[in-house]
C-alpha cells in the first residue's frame, strides 16, 4: 500500500516534527501510567469503597472494555474531523476522566469513570500513530511510530511505579489526579506544537468501516491479539511466580517487574528500528523469538537468574509492536483511522486472552510456570495467522 502523505505544513523542520512526536508520546506516557496504576492501589481502592478486592478489580475490566469498544466507534465517528482536533478532544476526555475518577464519591460512579475514560485509549494511539508516520518518509515510518508507544513503554517503567508510590503515600485518588494533570499537559503540547490540518480527501464513515472488509485487516488484528495474548499470560501472574515458583521474596517482585519494563523499552527502540529494515521479517522473528523465550521461561521459573532474563526477554518481545501496528496501516488502504485505532482494541484483547489462559492452565493444576507454554502456543498460533496473512498477500499479488 502506498505511504500515507504528509498532511501537516511541508515547511515542518526536523525540530518541529521531534516535539510533534514528544507531544504525542507524552499522551501515552499518561494513558500508559492510567491504565497500569491501579494494579497496585487496589487494595486501597477497594478499602476505600467497603468492596472486596476481586470486586475492585472490576475496574480494571470496566476500562479494557472502554478500551475495545471506544477504538472503533470514535474511529468511525470522527471520520470527517481533522486528526489535531481530534487528539486534543480524545486527551481532554482522558484528563477529564482521570480528574473525576480522582474524586469519584461510590465505586459505582468510580467504574463508569473509568469505563468513560478507557473509551480515547485505542483511539489516540492508532490517530497519534497516523501523525506521527505521516511526518516522516515511508523508510522510517516504523520508527515513528515506535517514538509514540515510547510514551506508554516508559510509563511501565516510570510512569506507573511514581503513581503508585505518590498513590500509597498520599492517598489512591492523588495517583489519578497526577493522570489527569499529565492528560491537561498533552492538550497543551498538542495545541502548541501540532499544526491545525485539514479532513482528508474523501473522508467519511463509509470509508473507515470499509476497513472491516478487508481480510487482511482481520488477519493483522488477529495477530495482535494472540501473538501479544503470551506476553499478558506471563505479566498477569509474574508477582506470583517470582514469589512462589523462584522462591524470590516479595520485595523482589518490583525489580522483576522493572526488568519487564526494560524490556519493553529495549524491544521498542529496537523493533522499530528493525521493522524500518523489514516489517514482516521483525514480525515474524519476534513470534519466532517469543515462543523460544516463553518455553525457556516454563522450563526454568525455578531459577531466580533465568526468571529474571526471561522476563527481561518477554519484555523484549513488544518488538513486534511497531511492525504490527506499521502493517495495519498498510493493509488498511484508505481506512486508516478504524485500523489503526483497532490495534490497541486487540491488544486489550491480547490482555484479556492472555490473563484468562494464564488462569486455566493455573486453576487444572499446571502451576504459575506453566503459563510460558500458554505464552509460547499463543505466538504459535500468531505465527500461524501471520503466514497465513503472507501467503494470501503474495498470492493476491501474482493473480
Amino acid at each position: 500500500m502506498p505511504h500515507e502523505e504528509v498532511q501537516a505544513p511541508a515547511f515542518l523542520t526536523p525540530t518541529a516534527i521531534l516535539l510533534i512526536q514528544l507531544a504525542l508520546a507524552v499522551g501515552g506516557f499518561g494513558i500508559g501510567t492510567g491504565e497500569f496504576v491501579i494494579m497496585g492501589l487496589l487494595p486501597d481502592v477497594a478499602a476505600t469503597y467497603g468492596v472486596s478486592i476481586p470486586m475492585a478489580g472490576y475496574v480494571i475490566t470496566a476500562y479494557a472494555l472502554g478500551v475495545v469498544v471506544g477504538a472503533p466507534i470514535i474511529a468511525v465517528l470522527s471520520a470527517r474531523m481533522p486528526r489535531r482536533t481530534l487528539l486534543l478532544g480524545l486527551m481532554a476526555t482522558f484528563a477529564v476522566g482521570n480528574i473525576l475518577s480522582a474524586v469519584a464519591p461510590d465505586f459505582l460512579s468510580f467504574t463508569i469513570l473509568r469505563f468513560l475514560t478507557g473509551l480515547p485509549h485505542g483511539a489516540y494511539f492508532g490517530v497519534a500513530a497516523l501523525v506521527a508516520a505521516s511526518l516522516v518518509p515511508a523508510h522510517r515510518r516504523a520508527r515513528a511510530v515506535g517514538r509514540v508507544m515510547l510514551g506508554l513503554t516508559i510509563a511501565t517503567l516510570i510512569g506507573t511505579p511514581i503513581a503508585t508510590f505518590l498513590g500509597q503515600i498520599f492517598s489512591w485518588r492523588s495517583a489519578f489526579m497526577l493522570v489527569g494533570i499529565i492528560g491537561a499537559a498533552t492538550v497543551a503540547l498538542l495545541w502548541w506544537f501540532q499544526p491545525r490540518d485539514t479532513v482528508r480527501e474523501g473522508a467519511s464513515v463509509r470509508r473507515e468501516l470499509g476497513a472491516f472488509g478487508r481480510v487482511q485487516v482481520w488477519l493483522a488484528l488477529a495477530v495482535a491479539a494472540s501473538g501479544f495474548g503470551g506476553m499478558f499470560s506471563i505479566f498477569s501472574y509474574i508477582a506470583k511466580t517470582t514469589t512462589d515458583v523462584a522462591n524470590l521474596s516479595v520485595a523482589t517482585v518490583s525489580i522483576v517487574l522493572a526488568l519487564f519494563g526494560v524490556g519493553m523499552n529495549v524491544g521498542n527502540i529496537v523493533g522499530s528500528r528493525l521493522a524500518d529494515l523489514s516489517l514482516n521479517g521483525t514480525i515474524f522473528g519476534m513470534l519466532v523469538f517469543n515462543v523460544v523465550v516463553m518455553t525457556v521461561f516454563s522450563l526454568t521459573a525455578a531459577s531466580p537468574v533465568m526468571l529474571c532474563i526471561c522476563v527481561f526477554l518477554t519484555g523484549c518481545g513488544f518488538a513486534a509492536c511497531p511492525a504490527v501496528q506499521t502493517r495495519l496501516m498498510d493493509v488498511a488502504g484508505d481506512a486508516q483511522t478504524l485500523a489503526a485505532a483497532s490495534t490497541h482494541s486487540a491488544f486489550n484483547m491480547a490482555n484479556a486472552l492472555g490473563a484468562w489462559l494464564g488462569g486455566l492452565v493455573i486453576t487444572w493444576g499446571f502451576g504459575y510456570a506453566a503459563t510460558g507454554y500458554v505464552g509460547a502456543v499463543l505466538s504459535l498460533v500468531g505465527l500461524a495467522v501471520f503466514a497465513l496473512s503472507v501467503a494470501l498477500e503474495k498470492k493476491a499479488v501474482t493473480a
